[in-house]
């Protein structure tokens, strides 16, 4: 576990976490609370019992900050409540203690949730170790959640599936229903082309944002943005090849002032590490993946599904089916949906002429009266949380 100096420790326990315990071995429990005594911590709420699911809502929907549980009176038990409390606040910090120091019972605890896991002896100094973190995630939670703008992420399951064609035109129908409250970043610093797509030119990039995190606030962005007929504000990728790896606190602080200033924020991913994956996962109000329907993209987005998104986070995901054809297709729906592990939420129908004239032209097909357009139309609307007008519920199209 990585060491913190007394002086974050003492600055960080000027704020109490709040923390419920839930042991059913009264003693263990009793040796939790006298290593939890101090000012970093106030039990507010001590269980000799694992909650009930009944009991459950009461517990999650309350704002406390940390929950620790004993893991050993009942292992399968304490997981259920863990995967539970996790799934339903992905706020709250869950510490973990027990006995058993084995690596497949942590593995397990972790896919549950668990942020923290502690072995008896369960001593002061490493419980104060854990309140720092969880005091840490509990101030970065505050500060994402003072941005009002929700933030949709595009990604492809493999290269060439569409995705910046399929983000800048979500990004112009957000514009188009959201009075232009939008801005659309390139994150594909080597070779992304949004800007392109949208027959936008500028003289500044996302490199200069990444660049200057440290003067990076509201008024420097304004001046990198340029502005699409639409509404919607671009940061587009550079047009020189950059050899730039953005790093963890340059992506969060660009997303983080463009939520502020911005309704809705959508990012063109392009090729990150896992750790910026993770990153722009965590802050996202949704990511689509990007797939075309043939054996090598759905492999790939099988594994993209089961690595990032088979547990607590499975509802921010959305599949995008490309360039789909509702007929002649030689992988069925249900093998669609078997190697996907679930339904695809949106399917975008397959014209490649109108896609290569609005590429060429600059103009983007989310402007247009047609199936594409509705498309677009309609996933912006989810994103707004708005229902398809009355009118076109009526119709039955059949792609959707």
């Amino acid at each position: 576990m990585p060491s913190t100096s007394a002086r974050e420790t003492d600055s960080l326990s000027m704020s109490a976490l709040s923390v419920v315990l839930i042991g059913p071995h009264e003693e263990r429990r009793q040796a939790i609370v006298k290593a939890l005594a101090g000012p970093q911590a106030n039990v507010v709420c001590e269980l000799a019992r694992y909650p009930q699911i009944d009991d459950l809502p009461a517990l999650i929907d309350s704002d406390h900050d940390v929950v620790m549980i004993d893991l050993d009176p009942n292992p399968e038990r304490a997981l259920d409540v863990i995967e539970a409390i996790c799934t339903a606040n992905s706020t709250v910090t869950v510490i973990v203690y027990s006995s058993n120091a084995g690596s497949d019972l942590l593995v397990r605890c972790m896919r549950a949730g668990a942020r923290e896991f502690l072995t008896e002896p369960v001593l002061p100094p490493a419980v104060a170790e854990a309140l720092v973190r969880a005091s840490v995630r509990r101030e970065e939670t505050r500060r994402h959640k003072k941005a009002t703008g929700k933030l949709f992420v595009f990604l492809g399951a493999k290269g060439g599936s569409g995705v910046t064609t399929v983000a800048s035109n979500f990004a112009v129908a957000l514009a188009g229903q959201s009075a232009g409250k939008t801005a659309l970043i390139d994150l594909d610093l080597q070779l992304g082309d949004a800007a392109m797509n949208l027959g936008l030119k500028s003289k500044f990039s996302a490199l200069e944002a990444l660049e200057n995190t440290s003067r990076l606030d509201s008024d420097f962005l304004a001046v990198l943005l340029a502005t699409h007929s639409s509404g919607l504000k671009v940061l587009p990728a550079p047009d020189t090849f950059t050899r730039l790896q953005p790093s963890k606190n340059g992506i969060e602080r660009l997303l983080h002032v463009a939520r502020d200033n911005f309704g809705q924020v959508v990012v063109d991913a392009g090729s990150h590490s896992t750790d910026l994956y993770e990153t722009l996962f965590d802050l996202a109000s949704a990511v689509y993946l990007v797939t075309q329907v043939n054996v090598t993209e759905l492999r790939n987005a099988n594994r993209f599904v089961s690595h990032y998104f088979s547990g607590t986070d499975s509802a921010k995901l959305q599949i995008v089916l490309n360039r789909f054809m509702t007929r002649n297709l030689e992988i069925d729906e249900d093998s669609i949906t078997k190697a996907l592990t679930r339904p695809a939420e949106w399917k975008i129908p397959n014209d490649y002429a109108a896609i290569r004239r609005a590429q060429n032209s600059g103009s983007p097909v989310a402007l247009e009266k047609s199936s594409l357009g509705k498309a677009f139309s309609d996933m912006a609307r989810s994103a707004l949380g708005q229902a398809p007008p009355s009118s076109e519920k009526k119709k039955k199209f059949g792609l959707f």
